[in-house]
């Protein structure tokens, strides 16, 4: 089966168009590869997170920021299919 995104974000922080956002580049990028990216209300403050299943890609306070499509792109590209080549993405 194939996996699916989960992006967690904080409704009360306004990040609901940033997640959105990010689920429409990863499911432009992965149509063929995924199964779902599916967005969640946070009932954590600030929370901003995306998985890959039950691994964890990306946690906004760990990593410090919020991610560029290009990186969120590789990080899955990394994780799902390491030899596609991401053309511009990987420049």
């Amino acid at each position: 089966m194939k996996p699916t995104i989960t992006i967690e974000y904080c409704p009360k922080c306004g990040w609901l168009l940033r997640a959105a956002w990010m689920a429409q580049e990863l499911l432009t990028t992965f149509v063929e590869d995924v199964h779902a990216v599916t967005l969640v209300p946070s009932e954590v403050a600030g929370r901003y997170t995306v998985k890959l299943d039950d691994h964890l890609l990306w946690d906004r306070k760990r990593e410090g920021h919020f991610p560029e499509p290009k990186e969120m792109k590789q990080r899955v590209r990394d994780q799902i299919a390491p030899e596609r080549d991401l053309g511009h993405n990987d420049r």
